[in-house]
C-alpha cells in the first residue's frame, strides 16, 4: 500500500522541526486541491501518513511547509520579509502503491529535500 510521508529536521540546530504547519495539495493543471493540513510532532515527523491507501493517487502533488513562522517561535532573529518563508515543495507521484517520503532539511537560510526511504 502506497504512502506519502515527510519529516523537517532543523539543521542549524541539528534538532527535528517539531510544530511545523503543512499544507498538502493535489496538482491538476493550474487547478490545486487542499488536501489536509497536518503539523510536525516532537520527532518532526507527522503522526500518520500525510496521505495513504487510496487517498494517495498517481499525479502532481504540493506540500506547503510554513517555516517563517517555526523559524519565530526559534527566536531566529531575521529580517522582514524573511529569506524563507513558505516553502512550497511541489512533486510527482509516478506509482501510488510505493511510499513517497518528502523530508525537509531547513535552515533560516537555505533548503534541501530528497526523496527518502
Amino acid at each position: 500500500m502506497g504512502r506519502l510521508t515527510t519529516h523537517v529536521l532543523d539543521t542549524a540546530k541539528g534538532q527535528p522541526g517539531q510544530g511545523i504547519t503543512i499544507e498538502v495539495f493535489r496538482l491538476a493543471g493550474s487547478e490545486r486541491q487542499h488536501l489536509s493540513t497536518v503539523i510536525t510532532n516532537s520527532d518532526g515527523r507527522c503522526d500518520a501518513p500525510i496521505l495513504d491507501g487510496d487517498a494517495l493517487k498517481p499525479g502532481e502533488y504540493e506540500l506547503v511547509f510554513h517555516a517563517g513562522d517555526y523559524l519565530r517561535t526559534q527566536g531566529v532573529e531575521a529580517s522582514e520579509p524573511r529569506f524563507l518563508d513558505v516553502i512550497p515543495l511541489r512533486f510527482g507521484v509516478a506509482d501510488a502503491s510505493q511510499h513517497y517520503h518528502v523530508p525537509l532539511l531547513l535552515s533560516p537560510y537555505g533548503y534541501s529535500t530528497y526523496r527518502g526511504s
